[in-house]
C-alpha cells in the first residue's frame, strides 16, 4: 500500500503540469480569502492607520500626534507606498500581500531545488506550503508577517544562491528592510554566514571571503537603517536604532505575572503606564530597567519559563483567525467552518513540525550544509521568545523553511520506498 502510495505522490508531484497547479492552488487559496474583507484591529489598525499617515505626508506620528518610534517604520512605509498607488484600502494591503506570497512561494521553490537537489523535494515543499490554512489567514491582514516573511525569505536567497559582491550588497539592503520591519533580523545573519564557512570545508581559507561579505552585507543593511537612526535622533533626542518597544516587550514576558506568554495586564506593566504617551524614551528605558531587574532578582524562575515560553511559541499555530472574529463578517456567517479550519490547521502544522523534528536524522548524511539554514531560522524566534515571551505568531516566518524541509523528507520517503 504505501509503495502504491508514494509512487502515486511522486507522479502526481512530478507531472509537467504540476508546478502551474501548485502555484494557482497556493494562490486561488490566498485570493479567496482577502474577499473575507477583514477590518484592521489591535496591531493591524495600527499599522494600516500609520499606514495611511504616511501615505498623506503626515509622518509617523503616536497617538497624540508625537512624533515616535515605538513600531519599527518598515511595515507601515511600505504599505504606505502601496497605498499612494492603489489607494487607501484593505484590499490593498491584501493584494501586496498576494503579491508577497507569490515571491515567498517561488523562493521556497526554488531554495529547495538548490538545497536539496531534488525537483521531487522542492514540489513536495510547495505543496505543504500552498496548502498550509494559517498563512492563507495572514494574507488579507494588516500585518507584518507576510511581508516580512517574503523579505527574509529574499535576504537568504540572495545570500546563500547568488554569487558576485553585487547579490552581497543587494542582500544587505533587503536584510536592512527587513530590519526597520522587525528590528532583531540581523541577528540571524552571522548564524546563516557559518553555515556558508563550514558547509565546504576548508574553513580558514574561506574565512577571510566569508568574513568579507558579512561586512559588506551589514554595512549595506546600514544605509538603509541609517536614514530612519537619524530621523529617530532628530525627532526624539536620543539614538534609537529601529525602535523603543524592545523594554516593554521584555518586561511582558518577564514579571510576576508570566506564564510563557504576552502579559500586559502584570501591575509591573500597568505601573508605568503613565509614561507611554508621555515619554516613550522613558518608557522604553524603565520597562527595560524593570524587566531585567525581575530576571536578575528571580533567576530560577527566568529560567523555568524557558519551556512555557517556548511551547507558547512553538505549540499552537492557526492565530490567524482571531483577525477574522473581530473584523470579518464571513466569521459571523460562518463560524464553525473557521472551527473546523483552525482545527484542520494545527493537524497540519503538527505534522510539518514532525517532519522538521526527524528530517536531522533524514538528510543530514553527516555534514553540515544548506540544510541546517531553516533550523537557524527557526532558532532565530526560539532564542527570542525564551529572552522575551512566547507568542505564536512569531514563528510564522519560519514556516517556509519548515515547509521546505517537509518536502525534503517527503523526498527521502518515497526514494527509500522505491530502493
Amino acid at each position: 500500500m504505501f509503495d502504491r502510495l508514494s509512487n502515486l505522490i511522486a507522479r502526481l508531484l512530478l507531472h509537467r503540469r504540476a508546478l502551474p497547479v501548485l502555484f494557482a492552488l497556493a494562490l486561488v487559496l490566498r485570493g479567496g480569502l482577502i474577499a473575507c474583507a477583514v477590518t484592521p484591529t489591535s496591531d493591524a489598525d495600527w499599522y494600516y492607520s500609520r499606514a495611511t499617515m504616511l501615505s498623506h505626508g503626515l509622518g509617523y506620528l503616536g497617538n497624540h500626534g508625537q512624533p515616535t518610534a515605538f513600531w519599527p517604520v518598515g511595515w507601515p512605509w511600505l504599505l504606505s507606498l502601496a497605498f499612494r498607488v492603489g489607494g487607501v484600502s484593505i484590499w490593498t494591503v491584501g493584494a501586496v500581500n498576494w503579491l508577497a506570497s507569490a515571491l515567498t512561494g517561488w523562493l521556497l521553490l526554488d531554495l529547495a531545488r538548490r538545497w536539496s537537489g531534488s525537483e521531487l523535494a522542492a514540489r513536495g515543499a510547495l505543496l505543504a506550503w500552498a496548502i498550509y490554512p494559517n498563512a492563507m489567514l495572514y494574507v488579507p491582514l494588516a500585518l507584518t508577517e507576510t511581508a516580512y516573511t517574503a523579505l527574509l525569505m529574499a535576504g537568504i536567497w540572495l545570500l546563500t544562491t547568488r554569487r558576485g559582491w553585487a547579490a552581497v550588497v543587494v542582500a544587505g539592503l533587503v536584510f536592512g528592510l527587513a530590519t526597520l520591519v522587525k528590528a532583531q533580523t540581523l541577528v540571524i545573519v552571522p548564524a546563516i554566514l557559518a553555515v556558508m564557512l563550514w558547509r565546504t570545508g576548508d574553513v580558514w581559507r574561506r574565512l577571510p571571503g566569508v568574513a568579507g561579505r558579512g561586512l559588506v552585507l551589514l554595512l549595506a543593511a546600514a544605509l538603509v537603517i541609517a536614514p530612519w537612526t537619524l530621523r529617530n535622533h532628530r525627532e526624539l533626542g536620543t539614538w534609537v536604532t529601529v525602535s523603543t518597544n524592545g523594554g516593554i516587550t521584555l518586561l511582558t514576558g518577564n514579571n510576576d505575572s508570566a506564564r510563557g506568554g504576552y502579559t500586559p495586564d502584570d501591575p509591573l506593566v500597568r505601573s508605568i503606564d503613565a509614561l507611554k504617551d508621555r515619554d516613550e524614551i522613558a518608557y522604553d528605558t524603565r520597562a527595560r530597567q524593570l524587566g531585567t531587574g525581575w530576571i536578575a532578582a528571580h533567576p530560577a524562575r527566568f529560567a523555568a519559563l524557558a519551556p512555557l515560553k517556548v511551547w507558547h511559541l512553538w505549540g499552537p499555530d492557526g492565530e490567524g483567525q482571531w483577525a477574522y472574529e473581530t473584523g470579518s463578517g464571513a466569521f459571523a456567517a460562518a463560524p464553525h467552518a473557521f472551527l473546523v479550519l483552525r482545527a484542520v490547521n494545527q493537524v497540519w502544522y503538527w505534522l510539518l513540525l514532525a517532519a522538521f523534528a526527524v528530517a536531522p536524522w533524514r538528510i543530514a548524511r553527516r555534514r553540515i550544509d544548506w540544510w541546517l539554514v531553516p533550523y537557524v531560522v527557526a532558532l532565530f524566534p526560539t532564542a527570542i521568545a525564551i529572552a522575551f515571551s512566547g507568542q505564536s505568531r512569531f514563528h510564522y516566518p519560519a514556516m517556509p523553511f519548515v515547509c521546505l524541509i517537509a518536502g525534503w523528507v517527503l523526498a527521502d520517503w518515497i526514494a527509500r520506498r522505491e530502493v
